[in-house]
């Protein structure tokens, strides 16, 4: 049996609370069989439509699906997409009691026009980035500091909406520290040290670039870019790194141990949230006490198996003791 079987099955009921951006991702899928007379356009003949949770809410999905108990601090409007999405965490099982809401901007929801094979047509984002302030600010530090006493990882999922700014990168630090357990970071920041406190960040390719402002092509520049994020935040990193895996750098080991894990997946759909799945995978199995190295390689298998799905997408429990289970490619 491989030893990744054993720790799928000690994830359910870790108690984790995520933390950022959440979204509600609108499909409106349809038919496309003529180009509009207007404009060079398509035109789509309306099927029906479907909603999701996207950012830091499918983040929370993937926990729940995985037999976690998850609580979700996050900030959302007073709107009917608000409300939609609501209804979704509920479907869910996600308890949305910890959502602060502001009347003053609207809840990031994305629509995308999709063909039936699941093409996409075009995407409209109705958002507000600005950081939160004010008394918003302050209902999601108090929500943080009180969901993080009775949690076992925290995980800040970050895609730049307002909510993960530093203070409460901070507040998620303190809260962590305080209550001796880890913090995951899903970041988009470039600038890394501001992540400092993080026990482990999970950029994926692409960010890591920017975060080092080097290319990430061979082994030996995503060995280094591992390298200088955690010289400037202190935590250890996990690169996904698409079809060429993931890198790992395990800071919490001395020596520091690093390690190159090959793409468990066999067909790629769809990416959308595959990172969502990562961090949650990582988050409870750091929570039920697994080495950084073993969280990350059942990442990976969950993340192979996410990849061939469209849209954000989850895994079962179930599915994941599978795959745990299969050899390696």
């Amino acid at each position: 049996m491989s030893s990744l079987v054993p720790l799928a099955s000690r994830l359910a009921g870790r108690r984790v609370v995520v933390i950022g951006d959440v979204m509600l991702d609108h499909f409106l899928f349809g038919h496309v069989d003529r180009i509009s007379p207007e404009a060079p356009v398509p035109v789509v003949r309306f099927t029906r439509d479907e909603y999701r949770l996207g950012g830091a809410a499918n983040v929370a999905r993937n926990v729940a699906s995985l037999g976690g108990r998850v609580t979700l601090v996050g900030l959302i409007g007073t709107d009917d997409a608000g409300g939609l999405l609501a209804r979704e965490l509920d479907t869910a099982g996600i308890d949305a009691a910890a959502l602060v809401r502001d009347a003053t901007r609207p809840t990031t929801r994305k629509v995308r026009v999709v063909t039936p094979r699941n093409q996409q047509v075009a995407r409209i984002d109705y958002e507000e980035d600005a950081e939160a302030s004010g008394a918003a600010l302050q209902a999601l530090i108090a929500q943080v500091t009180k969901a993080a006493r009775s949690a076992e990882a925290l995980i800040l999922s970050d895609y730049r909406k307002g909510v993960v700014g530093q203070a409460i990168i901070d507040a998620a630090g303190s809260a962590a520290k305080s209550a001796g357990i880890p913090l995951l970071v899903d970041p988009k920041i470039p600038q890394a040290d501001r992540y400092r406190g993080a026990t482990l960040l999970t950029p994926n390719h692409h960010e890591a670039e920017l975060m080092t402002q080097m290319p990430i092509r061979t082994p030996d520049e995503v060995r280094r870019a591992a390298e200088l994020i955690h010289e400037r935040s202190g935590a250890s990193v996990l690169i996904t790194w698409g079809e060429l895996g993931m890198w790992m750098l395990d800071a919490s080991r001395s020596p520091v141990a690093e390690a190159h894990f090959t793409a468990a997946a066999r067909e790629v759909a769809d990416v959308t949230g595959a990172g969502d799945t990562v961090v949650a995978v990582l988050a409870l199995g750091l929570a039920a006490g697994a080495p950084l190295a073993d969280a990350a390689q059942l990442a990976n298998r969950a993340a192979g198996l996410v990849v061939a799905r469209f849209g954000p997408a989850t895994v079962t429990i179930d599915e994941l003791t599978a795959a745990a289970g299969a050899p390696e490619r």
